[in-house]
């Protein structure tokens, strides 16, 4: 009987979480045949977070940032040859973005540089764009790799993760929390326990949100930066080159980014749809590219 209560709570944990999630996942699963990367369409469930209310926190919080960094002397100005630099390449990425999300076209885009060791960049929603000086100089990044960089980035922007991640952490939680009252209620089970355990649940959920938005924001990236006739196989070079930077990096199921040899994989997979794309926009064929070149490390 003791067993058979365990098992009842098992299930009803388990269930309790994958009606969550089948709720903050829902959305239209046919795949939209395009030339290029295949997506499925936005979530639905985004609509839960308003996007009045997304992008003005985006909008004040960019404004906050290049407040303070002008302060501390931290923003590389307009005239530094790596903003331009930037710029350049973002005004060739920004006309392709529509075709990922109508609203692109009336967002108020920005370039901004800041002066950091810090390896990164990003895309606030709206077109807010930020790279760290850290990103461009350890990562020794020619322009294919800065747009590769940058076209992920976008691509978090225009797909609304930002804005589903809000959405799909509200109702994971809610339902980590009603999952393990309902246990404790019907079983017996100490709240304290169940709530712990459904808590943690959640979290592995939210996890896996994440990475599967970074692999899209991989592939879309790539598409829209090939498109604008940067080499796509520039992604598989920046992986490499994030490898030797993060060997002591946490495994994979325990991260919000997938591995970097799975995003390779993804990535190398997709090459036949990417590269003909590329070879387009250079006016040849994806037989006369020729090989990548990439400046290394060490």
């Amino acid at each position: 009987m003791k067993k058979m209560k365990q098992l009842a709570a098992h299930l009803t944990l388990s269930l309790s979480v994958f009606a969550v999630t089948g709720l903050a996942v829902a959305q239209d699963s046919s795949q939209v045949v395009q030339d290029g990367i295949a997506v499925k369409p936005l979530s639905r469930v985004r609509v839960l977070a308003p996007e009045e209310t997304v992008n003005e926190a985006a909008r004040q919080q960019y404004a906050e940032m290049l407040s303070q960094a002008q302060q501390k002397g931290a923003l590389v100005p307009t005239s530094d040859p790596q903003v331009k630099r930037l710029r350049a390449i973002a005004q060739r990425i920004i006309p392709h973005a529509p075709r990922w999300n109508q609203a692109a076209t009336k967002w108020e885009w920005q370039v901004n540089l800041f002066q950091s060791n810090e390896v990164n960049a990003f895309c606030m929603p709206g077109g807010r764009i930020g790279f760290y000086t850290g990103i461009i100089s350890q990562l020794k990044l020619n322009d294919d790799e800065i747009a590769a960089v940058m076209g992920h980035e976008i691509a978090h922007a225009l797909r609304e993760h930002g804005r589903e991640r809000m959405a799909k952490s509200g109702l994971t939680s809610l339902g980590a929390r009603v999952g393990g009252a309902l246990i404790s209620g019907i079983f017996g089970v100490d709240p304290n326990i169940t709530g712990t355990v459904a808590n943690q649940a959640g979290q592995f959920l939210v996890l896996k949100f994440s990475r599967d938005e970074e692999r899209e924001a991989d592939l879309v990236g790539l598409d829209i930066s090939s498109r604008a006739g940067y080499d796509p196989r520039a992604g598989i070079a920046l992986w490499r080159k994030m490898a030797q930077l993060n060997q002591g990096a946490p495994l994979e199921i325990f991260s919000t980014h997938p591995g970097g040899e799975t995003r390779i994989k993804d990535m190398e997979a997709h090459m036949n749809v990417l590269l003909p794309l590329y070879a387009r926009a250079k006016n040849t064929t994806v037989a006369k590219l020729p090989s990548y070149q990439s400046t290394a490390l060490r």
